[in-house]
């Protein structure tokens, strides 16, 4: 195992950057996840870790020892979306290729493609060649054969991405269950958000080759430091224009409409009365209100039913909101509505920065 750090990491291609200052410590055994659309960076950065890409500045230490040649060979191993298995080769030649490759006495490749087999439940698979075996058991392949080196640091690139849905959900199990049995540090980078969510112990959100927020799923999803990141974890967040007020000794959020009591939590930071604002619920924490003081009147336009929960696609002021109804509930498509929002899952953001207004 190995800790990983990288130390104000730049990467440049020609004059655009792709990695921009990037600071960031992944302790020894932990799964950190990169999170962020394509083109974020997520990528290039493992690629650097590996030493398939050179640093433009900045540095960039496995155990305290600089990324080069040594670690390449032998502290890291990492997987692509693509992997790539020798179609002809049987599965047990697959995973012990790179050994075989590196001049490993045969007993001991025997030894270790043994080993990573019964930890993957490959055994029975052995002899098979990978066109006749599943695409989930193909992608157990692809981890064996990274396994079986012993690396000290696993870097996964959207591993996922070449299977379906259902597969997907299995896949993640494994590797989180792989994670735990082998106590492996493992950077691991994907757009899914419920890939990152389900297996991270930190989350490293990354948008145009910078970090935006580092923290545990939980921590991201209940605090986004900005309105990109709530835009990247998380359900879909109602964003409602609002703007800063203030009366009878109280800061207020002012809408098209209706007045919402600034969160107690977020006073110190409001700043000066007028100031424009983003107001963002997500839809499980908006619902019908019960009464109407300090409510959001709203139109519905559409109904869904999702399993137990009532979805209302609703307006506000010509803006769109999602809102969580009661099954029984007697609003219909087309009903005046009053909404209401839970104060203590608000989220504000300045409208001009983007940032939250807890990390001011």
């Amino acid at each position: 195992m190995a800790s990983v750090r990288l130390e104000r990491v730049y990467k440049r291609f020609g004059s655009d950057d792709a990695v921009c200052g990037v600071d960031l410590e992944v302790a020894d055994g932990e799964l950190v996840v990169l999170l962020g659309p394509s083109g974020c960076g997520k990528s290039t950065i493992l690629r650097m870790i590996a030493g398939l890409e050179e640093i433009s500045s900045g540095s960039i230490l496995v155990d305290g020892e600089p990324v080069g040649p040594a670690t390449r060979d032998g502290d890291l191993a990492m997987l692509y979306q693509s992997y790539a298995l020798y179609p002809r080769m049987s599965v047990r030649q697959n995973i012990g290729f790179g050994l075989r490759m590196r001049g490993l006495p045969e007993h001991e490749i025997a030894a270790r493609v043994e080993k990573v087999a019964a930890i993957l439940g490959l055994r029975d698979l052995l002899e098979q060649v990978p066109p006749r075996i599943s695409p989930a058991e193909r992608q157990r392949v692809a981890i064996g054969r990274a396994i079986v080196r012993q690396p000290a640091v696993f870097l996964l690139d959207e591993p996922l991405g070449n299977i379906d849905a259902a597969l997907q959900a299995q896949m993640r199990a494994e590797i989180a269950r792989l994670h735990e049995r082998l106590a492996t540090t493992i950077i691991y980078a994907t757009h899914d958000q419920v890939e990152a969510m389900s297996l991270a112990s930190r989350l490293v959100v990354m948008d145009r080759g910078v970090v935006q927020q580092v923290g545990t799923p939980r921590e991201v999803e209940r605090r986004p430091a900005s309105l990109l990141v709530a835009g990247i974890v998380g359900t879909p967040m109602n964003l409602l224009e609002v703007t800063l007020a203030a009366r009878d000794g109280r800061l207020l959020l002012a809408g098209d409409g209706f007045e919402l009591p600034l969160p107690e939590r977020l006073a110190e930071r409001a700043g000066e009365v007028g100031r424009a604002l983003i107001l963002g619920v997500r839809p499980e924490h908006m619902s019908e209100a019960l009464d109407r003081s300090a409510t959001i009147p709203a139109h519905v336009t559409a109904l869904e039913q999702r399993g137990a929960e009532l979805h209302a696609r609703c307006e506000v002021a010509g803006q769109p909101v999602t809102a969580l109804l009661s099954p029984g509930t007697a609003v219909r498509a087309g009903d005046a509505i009053a909404l209401s929002a839970d104060a203590a899952a608000l989220h504000v953001f300045d409208k001009q920065t983007g940032a939250s207004l807890a990390e001011d």
